[in-house]
């Protein structure tokens, strides 16, 4: 088993150039040949962990898995236990509903101190935008405001934060356009850090579940939340925001999405970062959003989630030596994985961002599209 199985392996990196232990940063160093067979039984899993466990490294980890995901080699592995396993479990259970608050203690709730470190000022954890930007903090802010341009913030509108994290949009939004406004989170972490430093403004971050809220709002932003609802409750989702939405009103979505429908998620990723998260499809949005909304504007800038990791990247390393005493080895090299694997999923254009504005009855006149 393990030579075929080394055979095997290595036949795949020899399509994308990547030769074992060779001189290119981007070439596999291999500490434990029992990796072949281990890749090969457990895939993406077994090669995340594989990583995390010290059994190969790669000065350029982005860009050895960068040219891995470009040259779709899972493609050419035979279908893993972890795959299955992740494929059954979606298709049988409601894991987004049943366990609403599990991604937040597994990933959200693990420390402020070190998305403190990661982030920029506001703590902003979804993409950057980058067009104009140089750096992280510019990135981000250009975002949030291209966020608030697009769906027309005035003074005086009252706004809702599905998935508000801690707080940094309704902050922005509040301090630049006027506005006031309502967060919901289920991390208790977010919850708690987002009302100490938005204690001055007429916003408030709620520790509740989305399909809990009632009211009403002139405008609905959700930024990086959607992979967390699942596909068997994109409908009801989009169903309770129109709900809270006044008639004239816009909602804006920004969420990572796959360019195929699928009803699981990445098994390392769905293990270690993100529990029962998965990507939504263009056509799993529209469906979800028929008879409910008109869609008025879709924007792609996935390639900036890239650029918007490496920062992330970057100073999370520069902050290790600070954090390392809350958190182990093992966990350094997960999470240093985690933002790689990302970053080069991106740069693969295997995975997107988009922003998409939706409004309930259609703009009269058009929407006026901004970039």
């Amino acid at each position: 088993m393990s030579e075929s199985a080394k055979r095997f392996v290595i036949s795949q990196l020899e399509r994308t150039g990547l030769v074992p232990n060779g001189p290119d940063p981007a070439d596999p160093q291999i500490h434990n040949e029992a990796l072949w067979g281990r890749v090969l039984r457990d895939g993406t899993l077994g090669l995340g962990e594989a990583y995390m466990d010290g059994w190969w490294d790669a000065a350029a980890l982005d860009q050895c898995l960068f040219r891995l995901i470009r040259a779709d080699v899972q493609k050419a592995f035979p279908k893993d236990l972890a795959v299955m396993w992740s494929l059954a479990r979606g298709k049988l259970l409601n894991l987004q509903r049943r366990r609403v608050t599990e991604v937040a203690e597994k990933h959200y709730d693990i420390g402020n101190d070190l998305y403190a470190a990661m982030l920029d000022r506001r703590m902003i954890y979804s993409c950057g935008y980058w067009k104009d930007a140089s750096d992280l903090d510019a990135a981000q802010e250009a975002k949030l405001d291209l966020i608030c341009r697009k769906v027309g913030l005035e003074p005086g509108m009252r706004i809702l934060d599905i998935g508000s994290g801690w707080g940094g949009f309704l902050q922005f939004a509040a301090e630049r356009y006027g506005v006031s406004g309502v967060g919901v989170t289920v991390s208790k972490e977010q919850a708690a850090l987002a009302n100490a430093r938005m204690a001055h403004l007429p916003v408030e971050t709620r520790l509740l579940d989305y399909q809990a809220l009632d009211g009403s709002f002139d405008r609905i932003i959700s930024i990086g939340m959607f992979e967390h609802v699942g596909y068997k409750n994109y409908r009801a989702y989009f169903e309770k925001a129109a709900s809270l939405l006044v008639p004239d009103g816009l909602m804006l979505l920004h969420t990572i999405g796959g360019h195929a429908s699928t009803t699981h998620g990445d098994p390392w990723s769905e293990k270690y970062i993100f529990p029962n998260g998965m990507l939504p499809s263009v056509a799993q949005i529209g469906r979800a959003i028929e008879g409910l909304f008109v869609m008025e504007d879709w924007h792609n800038f996935g390639a900036d989630y890239d650029t918007t990791l490496m920062a992330w990247l970057a100073r999370f390393e520069a902050a290790w030596p600070q954090l390392a005493n809350r958190y182990d080895q093992r966990f350094y090299r997960m999470w240093r994985y985690y933002l790689n694997v990302f970053a080069a999923s991106f740069r693969a254009r295997q995975i997107s961002l988009w922003q998409v504005v939706l409004s309930p009855k259609g703009v009269p006149g058009g929407y006026d599209s901004l970039r």
